[in-house]
């Protein structure tokens, strides 16, 4: 019996190489999407959809025609933060039509397709990666400036999906002061450079709380520093600090982002209106 010692094995330190990325997908036949930009992190919690619904109003508001594909399949919340609840139909039988809210954002989300949008989604990988390709190829999204994607936390099946066969034209990574927040982000900033998707800065979400009687200024995670140095090691601008807002979050939980006015997300607005 050989000894084990002589099985020879792979250097512990060799990275896995991505997986061959497929041709990426077509928007369906009528759909014209000038600029697609990704909105995530490395991890849940840190405000992705909350910044992805401001974006869209913001830029909205400046007259462009924005549509919201909700990447997050089973954390679905972006039709709570529009009121959006009835579900997607398809006028020709082939195409999806997607929600539209009163200032005119296109949105597709597995929980417009839900009977119950609290039901769980309880699907494997390829039906959550299924389900993307669809939300791109088979909706009329008509004629788009931006298309903003939702991202899932993580570097999995589904945020893969979207870089692989999807054509993102740049990524906005979201993160909160904390040392592991900082780290997790890292690592869908690293996914984002394996893929070849340009970062166009980073977000840093629930960054302080300004007391409403004497207006200090208290910070939540630290005083910023770790996304700063995050984005400084990417050589990226941050593009935004995001102050924990109880009234804004307020509107977004009782369906109305488009009330919201987040100032602080002008320049990554202006970012992205410059790409357009």
């Amino acid at each position: 019996m050989s000894n084990i010692s002589e099985i020879p094995h792979k250097p512990s330190h060799t990275p896995p190489h991505p997986p061959r990325a497929p041709e990426k997908q077509k928007p369906a036949d009528g759909s014209e999407i000038r600029k697609v930009i990704g909105v995530g992190s490395g991890k849940g919690g840190v405000g992705k959809s909350f910044v992805t619904a401001n974006l869209a109003v913001a830029l909205a508001k400046k007259g462009l025609n924005v549509g919201i594909l909700d990447a997050d399949i089973t954390g679905p919340s972006i039709p709570q933060a529009f009121g959006l609840k009835r579900m997607l139909t398809s006028i020709d039988g082939t195409l999806i039509e997607p929600e539209t809210t009163t200032l005119g954002i296109k949105v597709v989300s597995v929980n417009l397709l839900m009977a119950d949008p609290n039901q769980p989604v309880v699907w494997r990988g390829p039906v959550l990666s299924g389900i993307i390709g669809q939300f791109w190829s088979e909706v009329n999204w008509g004629t788009l400036d931006v298309l903003l994607i939702d991202m899932p936390p993580g570097t999995a099946d589904v945020p893969l999906t979207v870089f692989q066969t999807i054509p993102v034209d740049g990524f906005i990574l979201v993160a909160t002061g904390q040392d592991l927040a900082a780290m997790i982000v890292n690592k869908a900033r690293n996914m984002a450079s394996m893929m070849n998707v340009p970062i166009l800065g980073m977000v840093e979400n629930m960054s302080y709380v300004k007391c409403p009687h004497c207006d200090e200024v208290i910070s939540l995670f630290g005083d910023g520093s770790q996304v700063m140095k995050s984005a400084e090691e990417v050589g990226v601008p941050l593009l935004a600090s995001i102050p924990l807002d109880p009234e804004v979050t307020k509107k977004v939980d009782a369906g109305r982002a488009e009330d919201c006015d987040v100032e602080a997300l002008k320049d990554a607005v202006d970012t992205i209106a410059k790409l357009v």
